[in-house]
């Protein structure tokens, strides 16, 4: 009788190493402050305008900006909720077939002035896929982009309105937004994939 013998094999697995911390609580409620003060610079008729947040933080970023709006001028902006799984080009047909649409928005976006907020902008794939969402609902006056983070690499012809801060990075990196209401911690992070190798014996 002949025995198996056993052999390691080793597997190599992706972790994601942070290489630095960019934003903290601070400094994010401070970015988050100047553009809501540019909103209201750029915005004459702010009875006008709604926000809607690209699930999921840009709907914390959007409810953010309200309340700062809503400090400095005394003015409620609705806040509604979006999510572009059915219009992003990147899914299989099936797929988007079969994806929920969730949208909570509680207001007509036609005529409106639309705040579409999302955290972070990188090829515009994901806001293109928002704008056509909001357009199947109505037709807005106007809508500008506001995001926390532009990183660049832009596949589309799509360019924020309001930005938080630009931060140039490579495509291997990965850029991390946690949101308190989320992640329990406000801070934006990069991070970059390593592998980590181990030995699994079978």
């Amino acid at each position: 009788m002949f025995k198996k013998k056993k052999h390691g094999l080793r597997s190599d697995r992706m972790e994601e190493k942070i290489k630095a911390r960019i934003m903290d609580a601070s400094k994010i409620r401070r970015v988050l402050t100047r553009v809501a003060t540019e909103i209201i610079e750029r915005n004459r008729n702010l009875k006008n305008l709604v926000i809607v947040g690209v699930k999921s933080r840009g709907i914390y970023i959007g409810k953010r900006v309200a309340h700062l709006v809503k400090d400095l001028e005394g003015i409620d902006i609705p806040v509604g909720i979006l999510d572009i799984t059915r219009y992003r080009d990147d899914v299989t047909v099936l797929k988007a077939k079969g994806a929920l649409e969730e949208a909570e928005i509680g207001f007509s976006v036609a005529k409106k002035d639309i705040l579409l907020i999302d955290d972070v902008l990188m090829t515009g794939r994901t806001i293109r896929a928002a704008m056509d969402g909001l357009i199947d609902r109505g037709r807005p006056k106007s809508i500008q982009l506001v995001v926390l983070v532009d990183r660049g690499h832009r596949e589309l012809p799509i360019r924020p309105d309001y930005v938080g801060k630009v931060l140039p990075t490579s495509r291997r990196e990965v850029v991390k937004v946690r949101l308190k209401e989320i992640d329990g911690v406000d801070e934006v992070l990069i991070a970059e994939p390593v592998k980590v190798g181990g030995r699994n014996t079978r």
